[in-house]
């Protein structure tokens, strides 16, 4: 372990996981504790943040466990003033929280439209909305939000509001990396690729005849040969939040083994 987020407070929304293995908020989890940082692991489910939090403290890092929902702004504050409360400060901020729903204009009903969005953007305005004031007042600290190649690409799913959100994703970064670098605070966000996690055995492989299908059709997208891991991402997001990337604002880095670069389908 090295430390390059040495004594720092990450704050990491959706850091459980929605089935057995490494999601990519729970690998950031991990990944902030494991260079230093103490991490507030926050998540919908109580045991899936309890489970990341016992993963980080049986390596010996420091980690707590605490239950939030992001489409409600009562209880965002609530999670974030806690923490200030029982640390001082929030470092970073990770937005890691987001839903595939399936179907295009036709056949999404206003209802599910509206929660894709307010899930997958409507968290980072909500989190954001209660982290900055304390990170202005300390002017420093280090926004990393996960968007996804779907916010630039088609990505081959029927995911009509999936891109739309993640689109808003993206430049909702931006916007928060420039009215903010006044106040010595940085966004950035990343976009995986096709990512080998336990959400795209729920959200996506109904797309597909079996799960084997899915994994050697997502394989096939990849210019590098195979899906990634959580940790590629996770590894990245530690990158960008830590002071190494200090001259690092705005950016929307694919991680995606080259699929963002190619205009050939499993090329």
């Amino acid at each position: 372990m090295t430390e390059r987020l040495k004594d720092k407070i990450a704050i990491v929304f959706g850091a459980g996981s929605s089935g057995p293995g490494w999601s990519n908020g729970k690998a950031a989890a991990v990944a902030y504790a494991r260079q230093g940082a103490t991490v507030v692991c926050i998540d919908l489910q109580e045991k899936a943040a309890e489970e990341t939090a016992a993963i980080i403290a049986s390596e010996g890092f420091s980690a707590i466990a605490v239950t939030s929902d992001v489409t409600n702004s009562a209880s965002v504050t609530e999670a974030v003033d806690s923490t200030i409360k029982r640390y001082g400060r929030i470092d970073i901020l990770h937005n890691n929280v987001g839903v595939a729903t399936s179907g295009g204009p036709e056949e999404l009903d206003d209802e599910k439209f509206r929660i894709s969005l307010d899930i997958n953007v409507g968290s980072v305005f909500r989190t954001a909305k209660a982290v900055l004031p304390h990170m202005k007042a300390r002017k420093s600290g280090a926004i990393v939000n996960i968007s996804s190649l779907a916010a630039i690409r088609w990505t081959g799913y029927p995911y009509f509001a999936y891109y739309a959100a993640k689109g808003a994703v993206n430049q909702a970064t931006v916007a928060l990396a420039m009215q903010y670098a006044p106040h010595g605070i940085r966004a950035n966000c990343i976009m995986p690729g096709m990512i080998d996690t336990p959400l795209i055995y729920k959200q996506i492989s109904g797309n597909y005849t079996s799960n084997e299908e899915m994994v050697a059709a997502r394989n096939r997208l990849v210019p590098l040969g195979q899906m990634g891991t959580a940790f590629d991402v996770a590894n990245a997001a530690v990158f960008l939040a830590s002071d190494e990337a200090k001259f690092i604002t705005g950016v929307c880095l694919p991680v995606d083994g080259g699929q963002s670069c190619s205009a050939v389908v499993g090329a």
